[in-house]
C-alpha cells in the first residue's frame, strides 16, 4: 500500500511517498503544490494521505482518505504533557517514529533545526517532556541583532576550542556551546537511563553528527517516518 506524507514547515514543504515503511520518492520545495500532489497520487496509486502543517489551515480535497494531523488525531504513544495542544507536530512525529524504530526502549530524540528540541520517550511508549533551546543560526542571529558591534556569522566546520579574534570567538562560543549543551544533557539522562538510545534529526544533523560522541543514530527523515506511522495507526 502506498501512502503520501506531506510535511509543511515554515520554509520548506516535503512530499514523501511511502511503500509500507520505505520512502520511494521524496521531493522538497518552498510552496504547497497541488499539481505535484495529484501527480504523485496518480503515479503511485496513493491510498491515503497525511498532512502536517505549521501554516494557516486550509481545506484539502483529493478524493482519497486524508488525515490532517491535529491534537485530536489518535497516536500510538501516550503524551504525558500538560499542554498537548501546544506540542508541535514535528515533535510528535519524531517521537512516534523513534518509538516504532526502537520498540520498548528509552529514547532521546534531538531535533536540530531553527530550535533544538530534546524529547524523551520511555520504554512504555510514554512521552514525559523535553527541552526547547535556540538553534545554531538563531544564536548567530541574536548575537548580531542584540549587540551593536558583533557581526552576523553562520555555521562553519572550521573552528577550534578557543577563538583568537572576535569572529572565531563567536563561532566557537556558539558551536562548542551547543555541542557541550547536547553532550551534557545526554550524559545527565544516561545516568538515569543507562540503556538510552539517542536519535539526531533536523536540518543541522549534518553538522552535529560529525562532532557528537559515538552511539548516536542520525535520521534526517524522522518526522516523515513518524507521520507515516501515524497514518498507518489510523487506518
Amino acid at each position: 500500500m502506498m501512502n503520501l506524507v506531506i510535511d509543511i514547515g515554515n520554509t520548506l514543504v516535503k512530499y514523501a511517498v511511502f511503500s509500507e515503511n520505505e520512502i520511494v520518492e521524496l521531493k522538497k520545495m518552498e510552496i504547497e503544490n497541488e499539481e505535484l500532489i495529484k501527480n504523485l497520487v496518480s503515479e503511485y496509486k496513493i491510498k491515503s494521505i497525511i498532512i502536517s502543517s505549521v501554516r494557516k489551515e486550509r481545506d484539502w480535497n483529493f478524493n482519497i482518505r486524508t488525515i490532517v494531523l491535529s491534537e485530536k488525531t489518535k497516536l500510538p504513544i501516550t503524551l504525558k504533557y500538560k499542554t498537548p495542544q501546544t506540542l508541535g507536530n514535528d515533535r510528535i512525529a519524531n517521537l512516534v517514529a523513534a518509538n516504532s524504530l526502537y520498540k520498548n526502549k528509552n529514547i532521546l530524540v534531538i531535533d536540530a533545526g531553527t530550535c533544538i528540541t530534546f524529547d524523551f520517550i520511555d520504554n512504555n511508549s510514554c512521552f514525559h517532556g523535553g527541552r526547547i533551546s535556540p538553534g545554531l543560526n538563531m544564536r548567530y542571529k541574536s548575537l548580531n541583532e542584540f549587540t551593536s558591534n558583533l557581526p552576523k556569522l553562520s555555521i562553519t566546520k572550521d573552528f577550534t576550542l578557543f577563538g583568537d579574534d572576535t569572529n572565531s570567538s563567536i563561532i566557537t562560543g556558539v558551536q562548542m556551546g551547543v555541542i557541550s549543551e547536547i553532550e551534557a544533557f545526554i550524559s545527565d539522562l544516561k545516568k538515569e537511563k543507562e540503556d538510552l538510545i539517542v536519535i539526531l534529526t533536523g536540518g543541522d544533523t549534518f553538522f552535529f553528527e560529525n562532532y557528537l560522541k559515538n552511539g548516536i543514530f542520525a535520521d534526517p527523515n524522522l518526522v516523515l517516518k513518524g507521520l507515516n506511522e501515524i497514518l498507518k495507526y489510523n487506518e
